[in-house]
């Protein structure tokens, strides 16, 4: 993949009906997302261009694309708590087009969010929740450093089957 051709960027409102369109067809190609189809999200062009107002407005919330020679190849978001005891820290989802994985789009992501919350000086806690069945996925985030913090059980439900999840964190300023 050629690197010079890759941007990550802060989603803007002319991207609410590219990123609908790209969750529709995510939603297609993996059974690692909390979602299954982008209907159950109940999301319109207007709602996501809200969304994407309010987060570049908060200090500890922020949405992510990865842009690919002019074609939306991931997004990444990440939430903060809404309550003062809770603002330093928040859970992070991360989307990558099938044809994209295993390119580094994730990595790029993931590292850019890093850099945001050590920026921030709001942020001191990442986390996510990962299926325990995508050993790749687990994989990039312990790459990074983030620790294993638990096991939450029957946590998907996928075509009937259950399955568990597994809770991650990494502290952002060193301190556990």
């Amino acid at each position: 993949m050629d690197e010079n051709k890759l941007i990550i960027r802060e989603a803007r409102k002319s991207d609410a009906a590219p990123i609908l369109a790209f969750l529709k067809q995510i939603a297609d190609e993996s059974d690692f997302l909390t979602f299954g189809s982008v209907e159950e999200l109940h999301l319109t062009i207007e709602k996501e261009e809200a969304t994407f107002e309010k987060y570049a407005k908060l200090e500890n919330a922020l949405y992510l694309v990865a842009e690919y020679d002019g074609k939306i190849a991931g997004t990444l978001n990440f939430d903060g708590g809404t309550k003062k005891r809770t603002a330093h820290a928040g859970e992070f989802g991360i989307c990558v087009r099938k044809d994209y994985w295993d390119k580094g789009i994730g990595r790029a992501l993931i590292t850019r969010m890093i850099e945001w919350s050590k920026e921030t000086g709001v942020i001191r806690k990442i986390n996510l929740r990962v299926c325990s069945d995508n050993p790749r996925a687990v994989n990039l985030y312990n790459s990074f450093g983030f620790e294993e913090e638990g096991i939450i059980k029957r946590d998907f439900l996928i075509d009937g089957t259950f399955y568990d999840s597994i809770h991650m964190g990494l502290f952002i300023d060193g301190q556990k």
